[in-house]
């Protein structure tokens, strides 16, 4: 709901009670977690950010990331150290008011038969406490495979299943940031079908396929959205070729050996969106990190266009 504020002395006892350090991995993060009921779509009419008295003019965000196998090293990372230094930054460094963080993790959706299998997306609460945390470490992470990079799921989410005063109140928007390394599947003809909808969301009120560009126009009136691509080579080059070309000026990058590095972009991306000078934004970090940070969101909202990314 969005009650309550963030604390670094909370994240450090969390810490501690779960045993979390440099060495973790998604083993002993997420190993035995079950896909539960509380986080998943089918069971959830609307998530809510609320104003309180805590969050006068709260801001929600929805950080989305792939879990499939390819992408293992990205919940480690956002668990024991990204959601954290985000929070954080954004409390600190104010690019948004009252800002309510809601997770979310997503992978191909999967059929036995007719039946959905669990697992295609999972959500957390809007939290502006170390409960988005607590959430975060909750979900099940079964590292699948997939085609695509599935930000439609949260993007249908966002549009149809989520309640937020910033919009309903201000008029204002709230963000959508997704994290993977697979491409974007509008050039291919990727969509949601109706089945999608009705087994993984419960709803039933839409007839036929929905492509990308029709939810993510859903979604984009409520919300800034923006992807991040992971980059390790060629191919995910390609992903970043196919994401800017469906929305140009809102796709960064990042390297996987530059992981640890997310929060500081993330945090740029948002910056940059509220009109933020770009020189600004990269002079705020340590200064071995400034041309790091500085590729990577040099995409977003580009003075000139941004070239295809060229194969080595």
């Amino acid at each position: 709901m969005g009650y309550g504020s963030y604390k670094a002395s909370d994240w450090e006892r969390l810490k501690n009670s779960r045993g979390i350090n440099n060495s973790s991995s998604a083993a002993t993060l997420f190993n035995g977690n079950d896909f539960k009921d509380i986080y998943n779509p089918l069971y959830i009419n609307f998530r809510e950010s609320r104003d309180s008295e805590d969050s006068p003019n709260s801001t929600p965000i929805i950080f989305g990331f792939d879990v499939t196998g390819s992408m293992d090293y990205l919940a480690v990372e956002i668990a024991k150290n990204s959601l954290n230094k985000t929070i954080t930054e954004l409390y600190d460094k104010k690019p948004v008011t009252d800002p309510h963080v809601m997770c979310a993790a997503f992978t191909a959706p999967r059929y036995n038969g007719d039946v959905i299998l669990a697992g295609a997306l999972q959500v957390t609460q809007f939290e502006a406490d170390i409960r988005v945390i607590e959430q975060l470490l909750d979900l099940n992470v079964k590292f699948g495979g997939n085609r695509y990079s599935y930000d439609d799921l949260v993007w249908y989410f966002a549009a149809n299943h989520t309640d937020i005063d910033c919009y309903n109140k201000r008029k204002k928007k709230g963000y959508i940031i997704c994290i993977g390394d697979e491409i974007c599947g509008a050039d291919d003809g990727s969509f949601l079908r109706e089945n999608d909808l009705l087994k993984i969301f419960g709803d039933n009120k839409m007839t036929g396929h929905l492509s990308n560009r029709q939810i993510y126009d859903m979604a984009a009136k409520k919300y800034e959205i923006f992807h991040i691509v992971t980059l390790m080579g060629w191919r995910e080059g390609r992903a970043f070729n196919t994401w800017n070309h469906f929305m140009p000026g809102r796709v960064a990058t990042i390297g996987q050996r530059d992981i640890s590095l997310l929060s500081e972009v993330i945090t740029s991306i948002i910056q940059l969106s509220q009109g933020a000078d770009r020189e600004d934004v990269i002079g705020q970090w340590p200064e071995e990190i400034r041309s790091k940070i500085r590729k990577s969101v040099e995409p977003i909202f580009p003075d000139k266009p941004v070239p295809d990314w060229e194969e080595p």
